[in-house]
């Protein structure tokens, strides 16, 4: 795992105008919402993903075959590979190409690994991880490798990141409005993270130049931030006042 010790202050949040932090603030309480009906039937968002799909097993995606909005083309699965006592599990978070703005491609790169191409083309947004209670504890980015992806430059994905929203009802309602608010309510956290991710890429490369850094094993999980509901809608708050 890389790091790095520069992460995001409360003051990123002054960079962003009144509608942002506005929008911000709303996601929030959809996300608010999502745990207060969950939670008053008795549920959580990592238990609506795995109900009915039978024993967990590491590795698998859940649910079988993943979930994937035909509208929006965007997609996400739940799983767990790592041996963590306090994550639970994690959701991976993407866009295919025909969801993308018109233009933006992967970037160019001549290694032996093929990438997926044309409408088969996607990338990996971020990724969510969760406590065993269903509960959000960090964000992080990944390698390509990990999600068998096509690369994008980081600003090219942030651009993208208003597009992501699954509009149905598989395999929970909550739990696709909540995963769809979630980047928005984290939207400065969401930035850092891409951008860290593409100077970590960088910086590895360098450091290892006769490896295809985007396979490179070593590198897996690339930048990452833990994160808080109530703590980020008090400072969206906050921040709201001070306009």
């Amino acid at each position: 795992m890389v790091h790095s010790p520069i992460t995001p202050s409360r003051s990123a949040l002054t960079a962003f105008s009144p509608i942002q932090l506005e929008r911000m603030a709303y996601a929030g309480s959809r996300i608010r919402e999502c745990y207060r009906a969950l939670t008053k039937g008795g549920l959580n968002i990592v238990g609506e993903v795995l109900r009915g799909q039978g024993t967990f097993y590491e590795f698998e995606h859940y649910p079988k075959d993943d979930v994937f909005d035909p509208d929006t083309h965007c997609q996400y699965y739940y799983h767990a590979h790592r041996a963590d006592a306090v994550e639970h599990g994690h959701f991976h978070t993407f866009i295919r190409q025909p969801g993308m703005p018109e233009g933006v491609s992967p970037i160019a790169h001549d290694g032996k690994e093929a990438w997926p191409t044309g409408e088969q083309a996607l990338t990996h947004l971020v990724a969510v991880s969760m406590d065993a209670y269903g509960f959000p504890i960090a964000l992080f980015t990944t390698n390509r490798w990990v999600t068998a992806e096509a690369w994008y430059r980081a600003e090219d994905i942030i651009a993208m990141l208003d597009r992501f929203h699954i509009d149905h009802a598989f395999p929970s309602w909550p739990v696709n409005i909540w995963l769809s608010n979630l980047p928005i309510l984290f939207r400065p956290q969401v930035e850092w993270l891409l951008r860290e991710r593409d100077r970590k890429v960088t910086q590895w490369r360098k450091a290892h130049p006769d490896v295809d850094v985007y396979e490179d094993r070593r590198l897996e999980v690339i930048s990452r931030l833990p994160i808080d509901v109530e703590t980020q809608m008090r400072e969206v708050a906050a921040a709201l006042r001070k306009q």
